[in-house]
């Protein structure tokens, strides 16, 4: 009986070392596979997850626990395979690679205290608070290949001919030319500048051209205007998040660069040996 309770008793005790380790016990340290003798760790796989593409960090966790430890495994025994053999270039470019990602490291803190909500409502109401709203255009043109046609188009409209019969008959713009040759409302910017230029100065209700660019010879006909109305903040987040990350990197490197004893001996180079790669086998 004694025999037999000893061997329950070994059994249960390795049934409970064959279970997975309790969550409070689990730290980044955790090894989850050693490859030849080097730990890869539940930290290297967080790290490893982080930067993945979102659709990727959407999977099953059974899914992606299996594909980063594999990876990682897989990596290892390669990183392993090179040895010794590692080239000037692949030194230099681990090098580079490691400056860089410090140097996103000593930013990230800059960035994210520079970007707040406070911060973007304080840019936009610089921007556009006291702005004055600019003006938009409704407008129509008709496209073609060659002045001579253009001109004789305008000589049909000028005669009493309807706009946006000709536009849908001639303009090779067929994205406007089936609709009357209608460009619907558009600000300034939208346009190339020679059609924004003419549309500007056209008088409303007036055909005015030919006029010249880069896709042909446009007549154009402007109906309405009216005062443009200032984007909201949302409509602008994204570019006055990134003009303040902007500012905030460039105040960090400014700062950090300042501070640093800076020599430069490599001025007295020929910028030409830029364009000699051979140096690097040598």
């Amino acid at each position: 009986m004694a025999k037999a309770m000893r061997f329950v008793a070994g059994a249960m005790l390795s049934l409970t070392l064959a279970l997975p380790a309790m969550a409070e016990d689990v730290t980044a340290d955790t090894v989850v596979a050693v490859v030849n003798g080097t730990n890869i760790t539940l930290g290297n796989m967080l790290v490893a997850r982080e930067s993945l593409p979102a659709q990727y960090q959407a999977l099953p966790p059974e899914t992606l626990f299996k594909g980063i430890l594999d990876q990682l495994i897989q990596q290892t025994a390669l990183q392993q395979s090179v040895g010794d053999t590692l080239t000037k270039r692949d030194t230099l470019q681990m090098e580079n690679d490691r400056r860089a990602y410090l140097s996103n490291v000593a930013l990230e803190p800059a960035v994210t205290a520079a970007v707040t909500e406070e911060a973007i409502k304080a840019a936009y109401d610089a921007k556009f608070a006291n702005a004055t709203p600019g003006t938009e255009y409704h407008a129509a043109h008709i496209l073609v290949d060659s002045e001579e046609k253009a001109n004789q188009l305008k000589a049909q409209l000028d005669g009493g001919a309807v706009f946006a019969d000709l536009a849908k008959a001639n303009s090779i713009d067929t994205g406007s030319g089936g609709n009357g040759g209608d460009l619907g409302w558009f600000g300034v910017g939208t346009m190339v500048k020679p059609f924004e230029d003419a549309v500007v100065a056209a008088p409303v209700g007036t055909v005015i051209g030919p006029i010249k660019t880069d896709f042909g010879y446009h007549l154009i006909l402007v109906s309405e205007t009216r005062a443009a109305a200032n984007p909201t903040l949302d409509d602008v987040r994204d570019e006055l998040t990134q003009e303040l990350q902007q500012k905030a990197v460039e105040a960090k490197v400014k700062e950090v660069t300042d501070a640093a004893k800076i020599e430069k001996p490599g001025e007295a180079l020929d910028p030409a040996v830029l364009n000699d790669s051979t140096l690097l086998d040598k």
